[in-house]
C-alpha cells in the first residue's frame, strides 16, 4: 500500500475538482485504519460533501467501510460512529501476530493501546492462569494466550462483543488454553485462583478492585487500568487500589505505572502493575 505521503496528494487530487476551494485544507490528514475499515474525523464544514469524501479515502486507501469518528459510550463501552461509506464494518485486524475479528462499528477497538497489549504478551508467564475480567474481544489477554502460551479465563458481559471474543480465540487458535464466559465479572464464582487478573477497564475500575483481589492468589499481578485527572498524578490512580485493598485485608505493592494515552483534555489513561498479598502472609 502507499505510503501516507504519497496517499495525500492523490486524495487531495481527486476531491479538488468536487470540493470549493477553501474546503480542501478541511480535509482529514489522519486516520485510523482497523484491518480494512477506516475511521475518519469530519469537520461540521465538510457536512454536505462526507458521504463522496469517504468514498475517495476508500478508494485510495483500499478500505472497504468507512466510519465518521465518534464516542465511546456506556458501561460496555460502546462506540457511536457514523456508517459513510459500504456495508460491512466487520473485520480482521493483525497485530503483532494477534488476529483480532470484530465489528468497528459497534465494538470498542483502539489502535493507540498497541503498545500496551504487546506489552502484555511480553509480561506474561507460559501455563500461569490470567483473569481478563473485561476480555471484550480479547484485546489484552489473547496476546498472553497466543505468545506465551498462559491459560485465560476471559470475562465478557455484553453478548455481541463475546460473539467476537469466541471467535477470535478459535482463530487464533487458543481454544485448549483460553476459556471464554459472558456474564459480568462480579458473578463470577472462583476466588483465589488467578497468577495475573487483568482490569483493562476505565472510569468506573475502582469499583470492581474487591472483585479482582478476591480472584486474586496471594502474590498475584493486578495490571489495573484507569483514567486520571492529571492533576491527582502522581499518587493516582494507585492511592485508591491501596486504599481499597488495605480495606480489605490486602498489601498492594506497586510494581510499574505507564501512561497509556490521553483520554480527555487534562485526563490520562493509565495502567498499575500491582502486586496483591494478604495482610499477615506476605512472608509466609
Amino acid at each position: 500500500m502507499a505510503g501516507t505521503q504519497e496517499i495525500k496528494p492523490r486524495i487531495r487530487r481527486i476531491l479538488s475538482r468536487e470540493l470549493p476551494p477553501g474546503l480542501l485544507e478541511a480535509l482529514p490528514k489522519h486516520w485510523v485504519r482497523i484491518g480494512d475499515v477506516l475511521i475518519l474525523p469530519i469537520r461540521p464544514e465538510l457536512e454536505p460533501y462526507k458521504e463522496r469524501i469517504a468514498e475517495v479515502y476508500a478508494e485510495v486507501l483500499n478500505a472497504k467501510a468507512v466510519l465518521r469518528k465518534g464516542h465511546i459510550h456506556g458501561e460496555t463501552r460502546k462506540p457511536d460512529y457514523e456508517l459513510l461509506w459500504g456495508s460491512d464494518t466487520i473485520t480482521v485486524h493483525v497485530e503483532n501476530g494477534v488476529k483480532y475479528k470484530l465489528d468497528v462499528a459497534k465494538v470498542m477497538f483502539s489502535p493507540a493501546n498497541v503498545k500496551e497489549r504487546v506489552r502484555m504478551a511480553g509480561v506474561a508467564k507460559p501455563g500461569e492462569l490470567v483473569v481478563d475480567m473485561f476480555a471484550g474481544i480479547g484485546h489484552l489477554s489473547l496476546p498472553m494466550a497466543v505468545h506465551k502460551k498462559a491459560r485465560v479465563i476471559a470475562i465478557e458481559k455484553d453478548p455481541y462483543t463475546f460473539r467476537f471474543l469466541v471467535e477470535n480465540i478459535w482463530l487464533n487458535g487458543v481454544q485448549d488454553i483460553m476459556t471464554p464466559y459472558n456474564r459480568d465479572n462480579r458473578d463470577f464464582p472462583a476466588e483465589d485462583v488467578a497468577d495475573r487478573v487483568l482490569m483493562g477497564y476505565v472510569v468506573r475500575t475502582a469499583e470492581f478492585i474487591p472483585k479482582a483481589l478476591s480472584i486474586a492468589k496471594d502474590g498475584a499481578i493486578v495490571h489495573y487500568h484507569n483514567t486520571v485527572p492529571e492533576k491527582l498524578m502522581p499518587e493516582e490512580p494507585f492511592a485508591t487500589f491501596k486504599k481499597v485493598a488495605g480495606d480489605y485485608g490486602y498489601e498492594a505493592e506497586k510494581l510499574n505505572e505507564l501512561v497509556i494515552k490521553r483520554y480527555a483534555p487534562g485526563v490520562w489513561h493509565v495502567v498499575v502493575d500491582i502486586r496483591v498479598s494478604k495482610k499477615g502472609e506476605q512472608n509466609l
